[in-house]
């Protein structure tokens, strides 16, 4: 009975091992991934407000591996400084974490800016930095690191409330160059 109860634990505790990795994986949730998980991203600049920002986004192709390019002239002239791609979002689970991005650039700061319900004038978002250096990694983002614009928005930002995703750059002159390979709430 000893032996038939240890065997049993073995196999249960080789059962546990085997699937953390699965139950690890299912805790995440692709919004983009270049394959079989795309999102509608739409690039815009400060040109919409009067600024003289330049904006370029393209789908490119490495070998057989896909990425978004964001790249342009960041211009503060005219009130401006800013580029970026976003995309509309509609989450129903609340309890992610934050947002994963599988990123590469031309080691300049970049952030990514959310907005939700409460979000509702054009200069209020949650944003956060990230920073990307010239080889690819995954940057985990907290939505603890999220900041707030405005004194009259939630102080946490929830998955389910979330309405859209961007990825930009702004805030002073310069060439900006991101790469993004995946996007993911985790």
């Amino acid at each position: 009975m000893k032996k038939l109860r240890k065997g049993m634990m073995k196999i249960f505790v080789a059962l546990s091992v085997s699937l953390l990795p699965m139950n690890s994986q299912a805790q995440s949730l692709i919004i983009d991934n270049l394959k079989d998980v795309k999102a509608d991203w739409t690039p815009f600049s400060d040109q919409v407000m009067g600024g003289i920002s330049k904006v370029n986004f393209y789908e490119l192709q490495e070998e057989d591996f896909s990425f978004y390019r964001l790249e342009g002239n960041v211009s503060t002239e005219n009130n401006g400084g800013f580029i970026q791609f976003r995309s509309d979002v509609n989450f129903k689970k609340t309890d992610f974490s934050g947002i994963r991005i599988k990123a590469r650039g031309n080691n300049e700061e970049h952030f990514l800016h959310i907005r939700t319900a409460a979000t509702v004038l054009p200069w209020d978002y949650y944003g956060a930095s990230f920073k990307v250096t010239a080889d690819w990694q995954w940057i985990e983002i907290p939505f603890s690191n999220f900041k707030k614009t405005s004194f009259f928005l939630p102080g946490k930002v929830k998955s389910s409330k979330i309405k859209t995703i961007g990825v930009v750059a702004y805030g002073k002159d310069f060439f900006a160059e991101v790469d993004i390979a995946g996007v993911e709430l985790y």
